[in-house]
């Protein structure tokens, strides 16, 4: 029997990637190994990290510990430098199947971290199901060529590449034959799909054909998303298809305009108003989540107030909040901080609101019959993603009724009729 763990940490991408590298792993006959597929989108991700490599060290001394991930790819010197860890290997080669039958053959390098700045393309790696989920992610791009002043993500993932629309069709077609009602599209910067490859396929091409080519598929969805860099046929579907969700996660970041210029984003806090309010009117049934960092340096009250009031501007329901965490490497961290308890305070302000406007959002849904989504543990998603505890056991991956009769300030109250 296998002693293969892995342990993943950050987004949704990493899940992915995760029931790749396992297909990998196992079909290698690697095993008495525990990999960890790191994240490092904050310090503190990556303290963490190194915590528990240390904690998995003195629990079995003699079990194989695996490191890749993000934290692998930018700060692979560290890792390797670690006693604990026996491989370190990269974002790209993670994806590889020659790499985890290298390691399962007894090799002992180390370093197994490759230039992520100069890969080129994106190897497609299917898979059939992600194991316990109820919706199945499908990777359409990684990388990002942009340059954010706070983040390091883009050397842990490389530039922007996208996988061939025909071949996501067969990945989605696979998935709906297994039984997957839903299927959510990921990657780093999904608004640059289609610009590295030929042709001129874009996030709402490809939304639209994958919509018309699987019409089984039942739900689509989309992650975390650039607003202001979405084309035209997405908005166009967003507004005309009810397979795709009315949701959208929005990386927003934060709502004075001096702020999001000295984070180099790329757009203003009156073109995310603009936005919401543009989709809103298109699909009236949509919510929005949102990304916000607290305490960026230089941030004033005044600045941080126009963040804070942005929040009912855009109509948000779900909100993300990441104190400012300074990531070596970036120009950010170069930048004149600001003192820690502000950042707290105002990251505790945020999070308060995001508490009242989720409650707001739970009460508009009072006495209304829903179709959701069942996960585990009795809970389930609405269309819009607002999570429900239902009265009764249902089975993973459903699609059900249930009428809601209130909340708990968190999530809705739900029973199944």
């Amino acid at each position: 029997m296998t002693n293969l763990q892995i342990l993943t940490f950050g987004c949704r991408l990493n899940s992915y990637e995760t029931e790749v590298m396992k297909n990998h792993a196992q079909s290698a006959g690697l095993d008495e190994a525990v990999i960890l597929n790191s994240c490092a989108v904050t310090s503190e991700a990556v303290r963490q990290l190194r915590q528990k490599i240390r904690k998995l060290h003195r629990e079995e001394p003699d079990r194989k510990i695996i490191v890749t991930g993000c934290a692998a790819q930018t700060e692979q010197d560290y890792f390797l430098a670690m006693p604990e860890v026996d491989h370190v290997i990269g974002n790209d080669d993670k994806m590889k199947p020659d790499v985890f039958s290298k390691i399962a053959g007894g090799s002992n390098q180390k370093n197994l971290v490759s230039d992520i700045m100069s890969a080129t393309t994106l190897p497609h790696n299917r898979v059939t199901g992600l194991a316990g989920r109820a919706r199945a992610h499908v990777q359409i791009q990684n990388g990002c060529d942009h340059r954010c002043t706070f983040c390091i993500i883009p050397f842990g993932r490389g530039p922007s590449r996208s996988v061939p629309v025909q071949d996501i069709i067969s990945e989605i077609k696979a998935l709906v034959d297994n039984g997957y009602k839903e299927v959510v599209f990921t990657g780093v910067d999904i608004t640059a799909y289609g610009e590295d490859l030929e042709g001129n396929d874009s996030l709402g091409t490809l939304v639209q054909h994958c919509l018309s080519q699987v019409t089984e598929l039942e739900r689509l969805r989309i992650s975390s998303i650039d607003a202001l860099e979405t084309d035209p046929a997405l908005l166009e579907t967003m507004a005309s298809e009810q397979r795709l969700m009315p949701h959208l996660h929005l990386s927003l970041q934060a709502g004075d305009n001096m702020i999001l210029k000295r984070m180099k984003r790329r757009h203003l806090r009156e073109d995310a108003i603009a936005f919401c309010a543009d989709l809103r009117q298109k699909r009236p049934d949509i919510s929005f989540g949102a990304d916000l960092i607290a305490g960026f340096p230089t941030e004033t009250e005044e600045m941080f107030q126009n963040t804070l009031k942005l929040v009912d501007e855009c109509g948000l329901s779900l909100l993300h909040i990441f104190p400012f965490s300074p990531r070596p490497g970036t120009p950010a961290a170069r930048m004149p901080q600001l003192n820690g308890k502000v950042i707290s305070q105002r990251a505790a302000l945020l999070r308060e609101k995001g508490n009242w406007v989720l409650a707001q959002h739970l009460e508009g849904y009072k006495n209304k019959t829903v179709e959701i989504l069942t996960e585990k543990d009795n809970i389930g998603r609405t269309a819009d993603f607002t999570q429900v505890r239902l009265d009764k056991e249902v089975s993973t991956g459903r699609i059900v009724q249930a009428k809601i009769s209130g909340h708990n300030n968190k999530m809705l109250i739900g029973n199944v009729t």
